[in-house]
């Protein structure tokens, strides 16, 4: 199979232009609705309840794309295409990437809330622990992916690793902090989304910010796939050229 076909162009028909103009009004919504709207005055989180507007879509992206990541894995194991290997990658920088601003904003947010009137800004909960090794496996598959040179052998590598950081996913994030005393909503005896964290007229805002930050990192995934293609098709022209002129 030749580098072209290989590595086709994503396509930028009606439904790309669609998708862009419904990204950018959608979260253009919800960054409005969310930062300047009217908004419960729950006990103790205050205004600091609209960071749930942009910290819960962080996280449902983290495990979005790292699904994604993990489909495009297994395509690589199967077929060998390098485009599946591209998508594999960008995937899980998309997914790394929302998984680093999820712990950011609920550091924040925790600093704020829990620990307001204290220098605390990181105490080892359970969830902040959990999180930090996650986000270390997945910053480990870009190290193994820059240990390696020869292309097939790197992608084939580094798919079979993705799955294992995928498979760890839901266990650090979701199952063991659960099971750990926290302050963290959805803690052992922490109840996640109870009236303490979400007023019910808070949820229609959470709803659509959920989608709409999901058609955002999936527009931002796109234009990574289409760069990183360009980047190998150039990458494959120029060392044809090479080895004609050798």
């Amino acid at each position: 199979m030749n580098a072209t076909n290989d590595l086709p162009t994503p396509r930028t028909g009606w439904p790309y232009r669609l998708l862009t103009i419904v990204t950018a009004v959608w979260v253009t919504v919800v960054l409005f609705v969310g930062l300047l709207g009217d908004i419960a005055r729950l006990p103790i989180l205050e205004h600091t309840a609209r960071n749930l507007y942009f910290h819960l879509p962080l996280w449902l992206a983290l495990f979005v794309f790292s699904l994604i990541a993990a489909y495009h894995s297994i395509r690589v194991l199967q077929t060998g295409r390098r485009i599946h290997d591209v998508r594999a990658e960008q995937a899980m920088v998309v997914s790394v990437g929302a998984g680093l601003m999820a712990m950011v904003t609920g550091i924040v947010w925790g600093r704020f809330t829990w620990y307001v009137g204290t220098d605390i800004w990181w105490n080892g909960d359970p969830r902040q622990v959990m999180v930090a090794v996650q986000l270390l496996i997945g910053g480990a598959y870009f190290v193994l992916r820059g240990a390696m040179e020869e292309p097939r052998r790197r992608a084939r590598i580094a798919a079979a690793y993705c799955l294992f950081a995928t498979t760890t996913l839901p266990f650090l994030i979701y199952v063991l902090p659960r099971r750990m005393a926290s302050l963290h909503p959805g803690a052992e005896g922490n109840a996640a989304f109870s009236e303490m964290d979400i007023a019910p007229q808070m949820r229609i805002v959470l709803y659509t910010s959920l989608v709409g930050f999901q058609l955002l990192f999936y527009w931002i995934y796109i234009q990574r796939v289409r760069m990183r293609v360009i980047e190998e098709r150039h990458r494959d022209r120029d060392e044809a050229r090479l080895v004609g002129v050798l």
